[in-house]
Order: structure tokens, then C-alpha cells, then sequence
């Protein structure tokens, strides 16, 4: 069992001072080079002049729509959470059911650090065999068979199908590399092919099932992997995928070794994702741009935009992939990027399947991909565009979900509509100066349409609605379709997680250092804090509590930070009594339908961690702290169960200055071992609910 710090209610004095560099948070020059290529210090991709919602409402511009809109927030306010008067007077003692216990103080520990009571156990480590033929760990003697064999590096989403009888598929996605970390003598100018064949072999997505532990003591969480189980499953950076949907055999996609344009060796930069109703596990792919060379020897004008758009550098890539495969090099293969960025659909239960990179859902920076069932049966997909200024997305299907065929569920990502948010808020500009101060009216809130990019119908045509572009341009660059209409710029929309009792969607925007610096858009209600570098979360009611509605309310659930900062909000709780939180980054739900945000980056100094928080009642707003990562970890994940808690601890040791050679975390092997990404259970010793007093 790894070491666990149990919350004493008193910070750990910290180990080491935490650089406050990259995403503006608590991020390393390390963690912003090799996770998404120093994205953040580059310039802003989005420099459109797309209206805000500050812009239509000042201007006076569609007066039928902001009418339409108004309509909305007086019918979501009539049933549901939007409704509700903010919960200003709120506080005193006690906790929402599920959350009863003592929040974890903020430290800097190189241990998972869990409340009173809970205990937890890294059970599955970079590097561990999924079979039998693979060799045990040995960080000096890595090779690029092995890890195909073993659990891949920087475990992001989590997942879990249940198989009965205390088994579980687990399905976890491996986000990147880091090459120093990982290797001895590493020379990131030189690297050798093994190290690069190990690294692609490292990336991808794990399938593994997992078993109950008896006999650790009444109620045990603990979980063991099942070694050769049928299930198992590495998909890596030389699998195959196939491309299907409206961009499926474009000419835009075609490369010399695939001329037809239909099969992708690999999945880049996988980070959160959801369960289908038919069971399969979709996952996303985010900052690939990172692993493709050359951008600045292209000339053509167009394809020069389009590639800055999503942030494509020039020169060599710091991984210098492109000299071991020329399929990362523009100059060799300018269409290889455009197969990455997209959804990935996988069937955890048919290990033969080929997974499916479903273009119908656009290609962007994707962070999450969240599905929810409309009132007639089809299928809405929530999607958020990970980068400053960018937007948040809506797929809805064409077809309806069908309990029996699961042919049929298999198209339903390929046909539908997908369109894009524009938030309008119901205050006047002037109000929102950007300090976290609350309007006159006591809450950032507002409405907001969905507007139409791109319809896709294979048996009608594909039909584009933005001006200019065709069906496939909208998917392939649906950045720039997004410009086009004049989405609205978030700070950053990371995870989506639609209530499962209520239907409310909530979205974690980590943060954004640039808001209102420089030529930057400002604030704006939706994002009301200028240099916003701790991030908040916004919860969205559709219209009619419909997900294939067209327009939607909105307001802001959290400002993130230090209670005391006055620009922090809690829906209004008494801020006395919650834990500090900052850079929200993926959230999940628990069966008493609380709110769970683990946090990326956090810039108060502090570890991150995971949190528990109330979304309605007397408690509605009260964070808690339930665990920490080690230093220099992110909290990924996570899952919230009836007795037992999943994480995804990443990047541990992530800090300026690690290397192979120079640790600067020994989690979770301890000694002086190196520091092992690693899949963490937490559960009550006793046995006892999550939660439960």
C-alpha cells in the first residue's frame, strides 16, 4: 500500500518551492512543453473578431433573439436549478449527503493525502504488465515491445464497465510523454529511436480489467488487475484507427500511405471522455498540434491560417518525432494533422474491434465528450475546445438510440447536427469589470442559443451552414466555422458533465491568463474575470430541460480560489466554510447527485486534488477537499463509487529541474525510485460509504 497522509486539518510545510509559470497557474516549464508545446506562451490562436455577448447586448444586435433568449431563462427558471435565489445566507454546520467528511488540507506532500478515516492504494503503475509475455518494470531496460504490453504513461480519463461479480473494465487514456523523466541520459535534442518507439508505445489507450481485493480488511476498496484477461487491450500511436463520417476519404485526409483516407495509425493526446448509452467509451483527442513539424515551410496562405489557427508550431517539435517517421513532418505529409483532433469512439467489449475517429463531431483541441439522451430519444454530445478563447460545442444525432441494435448505434456519431454555444448575459456590460464583483442583479447569468455549423446525412447530403465553407471545412477546421458565427470566447472549456438527475450541464473552465491583457477580449459575464488564472465553472440548463433544444440558461456555479480573494464566488455559500480550489478541470457526478472537480494546475502553491461539492440544497456550493495528489501531479479521473474513489494521478514530479537522474518525486514506489503515473482507489477503512458520516 502507498503511503497515505491523512488530513491533520494543518498544511504540510511545503518540500519545495512550486513554480507559478506556463497556464498561469501552479504548471512547470516541464508540464507546458512536453503536455501541450508551451500553448500558453504562444500567441493566442483565436485572434477573430467574433462578437461577445458584451458586443450583441451593447450593439442591441437581433433584438428577436435576445427576446428569444430572455424567454428561456423565465422557462428553465420555472423547473429547475436556474430557478433557484442564490444561496447567500447559506452555511452554518453540516455537509450534503455524500460529502460528510473532513476536508483535506492544502499541502505540498509527495503522497496522496486522504481525510480522517480513508486510505487509498496506487494499483496500477506505468510500466505494469496487462499479460503475461510482458516483463516486469524496469526503467532502465524499456523497450518499445514491452510497453505495448504494459500500462502506458500519463493516465488521464477513467472510466469503468461492470462485468459482474466484482470485475470491472477499466478504461483509461495515456495523455503524453515525459521524455526526461522517463529516460536515462535522455538528449532531447538526439533522441534515440528506441526512446521514440517506447514514447509512441507509451501514448494511447488502455482497456484492462480489474477485480475486487478480499481479504484487506472489512469493506476493502482495493482493486487488483486481471492479468491476460480476453479484454485487455493497449491501443497505441502505431495501432489502426478508422476515419469515419462526412470527412472520411477527403482529399484533405488522404496521405501517401493511406491514399484512400480512411485508416489513422494512432490516437494523440487523448484527455476526458464519457460512456455512450450503448456502451462504448468515447474518448478526446486534445493538443496534438504538438507532435507535427514544419508548419512554417508551408506557403499556401490557406493552409498556413488554418494551421495557426490551431496552433501548429514551426521549426522541429521537442519530441523531434518527425525525424523518425515522416508522416509528423507538414513538408512531407501536410495532411497527416487533420487525421487528429477528433473524438475517438472505442468498444471496450470486442477486443478486435477497430476504434473510430467519428468526424462528425468536428476537429478542435478536445477535452471531453459527454453524451445525454434527448426527450425523443437521440443523442446529444457536449464538447469543450481547450484553449484560450475557444469555444464549447453540441453534437445532437440524427437517429434515435435504439436498446437492441447496436449496428445501428454505431452510426449514430456519423449523422447529426453539431453546433456551437453563444452565451448572452443579462447584465449591462459596464457591470462586469472584471474583478469577480457581482452584477447589480446578484449573479452572473444569462442565456444563450445554439448556433448550427455543419448537418451531417448520409443519406440527404451534408449540408454546411456557415457561409463560405463547405460541410467538410466546417469539420475539418471547426475553429474557424466557430469564428465565422460568433461563438462566444470561454476561458478554457475543459470537462462537461450533464447532471444525471437533473440533466444541468455543468463545464469547468480552467482558467485564462490572457483575458483582458494586451488586445485580448475582456471580461464578460459568462467570463467576468480579467487574468482569470484560477477558473470557474458554469452550470446550463436547456431549454424545456431538453439536450436537442436551441437555446439554453446559464449561470455561474464557482469562481475558483482562495475563499478570501473577493473575487471568488461558491453559489453563494459561506466562503468561511470551504476548501480553497483553483483550475477545475474534470468533473464527474455521485449517486447523491454531488459534483466531483479535480483540479489541474492549481495556482494557490498547493497540491491539486479532488473535490466534492453540493449542486442544490442548504449545502448548495460547499466545496471539500477529499484528497491531494503528490507534488507536481494532476488530479485525472476521476470516478466517484458507492465505497470507493478512482483517480488518475498524472505527471507526478513534473517540476522544473526532474529528470531521469534527478527525481524530484519518489511517488508511489518511494525510495529513490522515479515517479510512476499511476491509477489510485481511496475507500473508508471501515467499509462505510463514501461520504458517510
Amino acid at each position: 500500500m502507498t503511503e497515505t497522509i491523512p488530513s491533520t486539518g494543518r498544511p504540510t510545510p511545503p518540500r519545495r518551492p512550486l513554480p507559478l509559470l506556463g497556464h498561469g497557474g501552479n504548471r512547470s516549464a516541464l508540464t507546458c512543453r512536453y503536455r501541450c508545446g508551451d500553448a500558453c506562451f504562444h500567441d493566442v490562436p483565436n485572434t477573430s473578431r467574433g462578437e461577445t455577448f458584451g458586443d450583441v447586448v451593447a450593439a442591441g444586435i437581433s433584438r428577436r433573439n435576445l427576446l428569444k433568449v430572455g424567454a428561456v431563462v423565465a422557462a428553465a427558471g420555472a423547473v429547475g436549478v436556474l430557478g433557484q435565489q442564490p444561496a447567500a445566507a447559506h452555511g452554518g454546520r453540516g455537509s450534503a449527503r455524500g460529502l460528510a467528511f473532513t476536508p483535506v488540507a492544502p499541502n505540498t506532500a509527495d503522497a496522496v493525502t486522504t481525510p480522517p478515516g480513508y486510505v487509498s492504494e496506487a494499483f496500477l503503475r506505468w510500466g505494469d504488465p496487462l499479460f503475461s509475455d510482458a516483463p516486469a518494470f524496469d526503467p532502465s531496460a524499456q523497450t518499445a515491445a514491452a510497453q505495448q504490453r504494459q500500462f502506458g504513461y500519463n493516465n488521464d480519463h477513467l472510466d469503468m464497465f461492470d462485468l459482474g461479480r466484482g470485475q470491472f473494465a477499466m478504461v483509461v487514456n495515456h495523455e503524453y510523454t515525459d521524455e526526461p523523466m522517463m529516460f536515462p541520459a535522455y538528449d532531447p535534442e538526439a533522441p534515440t529511436a528506441e526512446q521514440v518507439e517506447i514514447a509512441w508505445a507509451a501514448h494511447g489507450l488502455t482497456v484492462v480489467v480489474v477485480e475486487e481485493r478480499r481479504g484487506r480488511g472489512r469493506g476493502s476498496g482495493a482493486l487488483s488487475v486481471v492479468v491476460d484477461h480476453p479484454l485487455n487491450r493497449r491501443l497505441h500511436t502505431t495501432s489502426e484507427f478508422a476515419l469515419t463520417g462526412p470527412v472520411a476519404g477527403h482529399e484533405l485526409v488522404r496521405t501517401s500511405a493511406d491514399p484512400d483516407g480512411r485508416t489513422v495509425l494512432g490516437t494523440l493526446n487523448n484527455c476526458a471522455g464519457g460512456i455512450t448509452p450503448w456502451n462504448t467509451w468515447l474518448t478526446a483527442e486534445e493538443n496534438f498540434n504538438q507532435y507535427f513539424a514544419g508548419a512554417d515551410a508551408v506557403t499556401d496562405p490557406v493552409t498556413r491560417e488554418r494551421l495557426r489557427r490551431y496552433g501548429l508550431p514551426g521549426g522541429s517539435t521537442d519530441r523531434r518525432w518527425e525525424q523518425f517517421d515522416q508522416r509528423f513532418d507538414l513538408a512531407a505529409e501536410p495532411n497527416e494533422v487533420n487525421r487528429f483532433g477528433w473524438i475517438v469512439e472505442v468498444d471496450p467489449m470486442d477486443p478486435s474491434s477497430t476504434p473510430k475517429k467519428r468526424t462528425a463531431l468536428g476537429r478542435f483541441k478536445h477535452e471531453a465528450a459527454y453524451p445525454r439522451v434527448t426527450r425523443d430519444g437521440r443523442v446529444a454530445l457536449y464538447m469543450g475546445d481547450d484553449e484560450r478563447f475557444d469555444y464549447f460545442y453540441k453534437f445532437v444525432s440524427r437517429d434515435r438510440v435504439s436498446r437492441r441494435d447496436s449496428d445501428h448505434n454505431g452510426t449514430l456519431l456519423d449523422n447529426g447536427t453539431l453546433y456551437v454555444a453563444r452565451f448572452t448575459g443579462d447584465s449591462p456590460p459596464e457591470e462586469i469589470l472584471g474583478d469577480g464583483a457581482l452584477p447589480a442583479d446578484g449573479e452572473w447569468d444569462g442565456s444563450g442559443e445554439w448556433i448550427p455549423l455543419v448537418t451531417s446525412d448520409d443519406r440527404r447530403g451534408h449540408v454546411s451552414h456557415v457561409p463560405g465553407m463547405t460541410a467538410e471545412e466546417v469539420l475539418l477546421f471547426t475553429r474557424q466555422a466557430g469564428d465565422a458565427v460568433g461563438a462566444t470566447k470561454m476561458d478554457r472549456p475543459e470537462d462537461v458533465e450533464p447532471s444525471p438527475r437533473t440533466g444541468t450541464v455543468y463545464i469547468a473552465l480552467t482558467n485564462n491568463t490572457a483575458r483582458g491583457t494586451g488586445a485580448n477580449p475582456g471580461p464578460d459575464e459568462a467570463n467576468p474575470r480579467t487574468a482569470n488564472k484560477h477558473g470557474h465553472v458554469v452550470e446550463l440548463v436547456e431549454q424545456r430541460r431538453d439536450s436537442g433544444a436551441g437555446a439554453f440558461a446559464w449561470r455561474i456555479f464557482l469562481l475558483c480560489g482562495d475563499p478570501a480573494d473577493p473575487s471568488t464566488y461558491f453559489a453563494g455559500y459561506d466562503k468561511s466554510q470551504v476548501s480553497p480550489i483553483s483550475c477545475p478541470d474534470n468533473l464527474t457526478f455521485d449517486d447523491h447527485g454531488n459534483l466531483w472537480i479535480s483540479t489541474d494546475g492549481n495556482a494557490l502553491g498547493t497540491n491539486d486534488g479532488l473535490f466534492g461539492v453540493a449542486t442544490d440544497g442548504r449545502y448548495r456550493g460547499q466545496v471539500k477537499q477529499f484528497l491531494t495528489v503528490p507534488h507536481g501531479a494532476e488530479t485525472c479521473g476521476p470516478l466517484v463509487q458507492d465505497k470507493r474513489v478512482l483517480v488518475c494521478v498524472q505527471h507526478p514530479g513534473e517540476l522544473d529541474g526532474a529528470s531521469f537522474e534527478n527525481p524530484l518525486s519518489h511517488w508511489p514506489d518511494g525510495g529513490t525510485s522515479i515517479p510512476r503515473p499511476s491509477v489510485v482507489a481511496a475507500w473508508h477503512e471501515r467499509g462505510r460509504r463514501i461520504g458517510d458520516a
